[in-house]
């Protein structure tokens, strides 16, 4: 005799999946922390994999011997972001006294034509200095005593660039391994549900970066045509910050204003700022709906909800994983939605897709 009715039964039955799924998930994020050392280069090693994935492919393809296929891309990383990273901050060096000069000046504008509220803003200004000083030299004290955080930062680099290295040359082997340490009977699935997770995870991060390069040259160009000085490097900045989805896009653009303002002054800044604006939403309405569509498949409140829980998990570097590993996990369940559908409908179809994920497996 059922107590209680079929649909009660289903109810609990999801109440208890979802209560073990966020248990698991809990365990899981605390072992993550406690083992980010490990656990981070892994994760970062993953999505450079992902985005250089088809440059090592297309080297095979030519007859290049995958291990130095694998060096020479890791080689080009190392070489385009150590650029990048090298612009921006130079550019940035150049135009920062600048920027605070310019602010200064606007400070003192307010002062003369709203009186006493601009007053406050003016002696702010003048104080900009002295208080930059006393923040530079506690964050510089606090640098000297934190000089492990770096090694570890840069060891954790080096050990991503490394596994970066034998991912790309080793991947075959790898999923190899996985059907061989796959309970028995379910090595399809476990590949399978591991070629999906990836594939969504490339397709990320090829999209995004797509995105970021055309959002880095209309930029670019806009604030060349404008005079901005650093223009190539504030295009860098977009560029970059553009992994991380809507926040970095805000804050390389804000970055691109200040310098407009500070070197070329308060129109100027305004229309570098509708440069900004005109590219966001270019990226928001034809970019993103055009290129990410076919790539991903994400509505953006999940990218936002996913980007808020990566922010309080892991401040920014848990902002730059949230999304892709969302769209892994994506993935995930609609490999296991497909294969569970295809199952309850037709047997013979279920064997036949599994026959092809093994087939998979031998030409890898």
């Amino acid at each position: 005799m059922q107590l209680l009715p079929e649909g009660a039964r289903r109810l609990a039955a999801w109440c208890a999946v979802i209560l073990l799924v966020a248990g698991v998930g809990w365990v899981g994020i605390r072992l993550c922390g406690e083992l980010r050392t490990a656990v981070v280069p892994v994760l970062l090693a993953l999505l450079g994999t992902a985005l250089l994935g088809p440059l090592h492919r297309r080297l095979v393809k030519v007859k290049v011997n995958p291990s130095l296929a694998a060096g020479l891309t890791c080689v080009a990383v190392v070489v385009v972001v150590g650029g990048a990273v090298y612009i921006v901050v130079a550019a940035l060096i150049d135009t920062g006294d600048q920027i605070v000069a310019s602010l200064k000046q606007a400070a003192t504008s307010l002062a003369e034509h709203f009186g006493a509220a601009g007053t406050s803003l003016d002696d702010l200004a003048s104080n900009a200095k002295d208080l930059l000083t006393k923040f530079g030299g506690t964050a510089a004290s606090n640098v000297i005593s934190g000089v492990s955080v770096v090694g570890e930062t840069l060891a954790m680099a080096v050990l991503a660039l490394l596994l970066v290295f034998f991912f790309l040359r080793d991947s075959g082997r790898a999923m190899r391994a996985l059907r061989t340490l796959s309970p028995q009977g379910t090595a399809d699935t476990v590949e399978a549900m591991a070629r999906r997770a990836f594939e969504a995870v490339e397709g990320f991060m090829r999209g995004t970066t797509l995105i970021a390069l055309i959002d880095a040259i209309c930029i670019t160009v806009g604030l060349l045509i404008l005079g901005v000085p650093g223009a190539v490097g504030l295009g860098a900045l977009v560029f970059v910050a553009a992994y991380i989805p809507y926040l970095g896009a805000f804050l390389s653009g804000a970055v691109a204003v200040l310098v407009a303002l500070a070197d070329r002054g308060f129109v100027i800044a305004l229309w570098a700022l509708g440069v900004v604006l005109a590219v966001q939403v270019l990226e928001g309405h034809v970019l993103q709906p055009v290129i990410q569509s076919r790539t991903v498949q994400m509505h953006p409140a999940v990218v936002m909800l996913a980007i808020t829980a990566g922010a309080s998990v892991a401040g920014i570097l848990g902002m730059l994983l949230a999304v892709p590993l969302t769209a892994a996990a994506f993935g995930i369940l609609s490999e296991l939605r497909t294969r569970y559908a295809a199952g309850t409908s037709d047997g013979p179809e279920s064997s036949g897709s599994s026959g092809s994920s093994g087939s998979l497996a031998d030409d890898s």
